[in-house]
């Protein structure tokens, strides 16, 4: 289904940082699981990043870190770029 290798890190890594944000609701303390979310999460930024720059946007009202709005329209989106 999807072929960027790219897009299958990002939502691998969403899935673990989501999985990992679950695990820490219910053991707040746990110092190694705090300390693999905030390594999960920096790496999911810069994969999207990296994502974003290559191939345009993946979310919009602000949270994408495109800086040229014109790739919202000009841009395929990430389902058409395979």
């Amino acid at each position: 289904m999807y072929e960027n290798p790219l897009l299958i890190d990002i939502m691998k890594y969403m899935f673990y940082a989501i999985d990992l944000n679950l695990y820490l609701d219910n053991f707040p303390t746990n110092s190694k699981a705090t300390k693999d979310y905030k390594m999960v999460s920096e790496k999911l930024d810069s994969l999207i990043c990296q994502y974003e720059q290559a191939y345009g946007p993946l979310t919009n009202f602000g949270s994408s870190s495109i800086e040229d709005p014109e790739k919202w329209t000009s841009c395929p989106w990430p389902w058409e770029n395979e």
